[in-house]
């Protein structure tokens, strides 16, 4: 049984991953790597193989992480529209943070398939940024909203690493 989706949810949904991790992983490090590298990019090698296939896992899992909000959870990745219910399947049930570490292998591909310091520094302070973020705000809103069940959640998902 395929679950479905509200037209309106998908474009809700198209829009915010347009706006936050287009933003993230792709506007912002276009700026960066061409401010720094305005002419020829770096020649085919194994790093930059090896950057692809770290970008291509994560398109795949942000991709399947936005679906379960919006199929599960009838939401956004937005804080502004939110999932109604608690999202624990799929990979959520090994990580509550899948989303986040999609951007950084992103991001981490990214890097190294364009060899750059600054785009590593950018990495770097995105992953500060959404700890802090996990730490002083979505966990907390996460804690009033479900209650016992997302307190039951943190006990058996990890928040960046599964748990054994």
């Amino acid at each position: 049984m395929t679950k479905r989706v509200s037209p309106g949810l998908l474009v809700r949904n198209l829009l915010w991953t347009a706006l936050a991790p287009g933003m993230v992983t792709g506007y912002l490090p276009y700026r960066i790597v061409f401010h720094w590298y305005p002419g020829d990019i770096p020649p085919w090698n194994e790093v930059r193989i090896f950057g692809v296939a770290l970008i291509l896992p994560g398109v795949v899992i942000l991709v399947a992480c936005i679906w379960r909000f919006a199929v599960s959870g009838k939401g956004t990745l937005s804080p502004l529209d939110a999932p109604r219910r608690l999202v624990t399947g799929g990979i959520y049930r090994y990580v509550r943070n899948p989303m986040y570490l999609a951007v950084m292998l992103i991001l981490l591909g990214e890097t190294l398939m364009f060899h750059s310091i600054p785009l590593a520094i950018y990495t770097a302070l995105c992953f500060g940024f959404f700890n802090l973020l996990v730490l002083c705000y979505e966990e907390p809103a996460l804690r009033r909203k479900f209650g016992e069940e997302y307190i039951r959640y943190c006990q058996t998902a990890g928040r960046w690493l599964p748990r054994k």
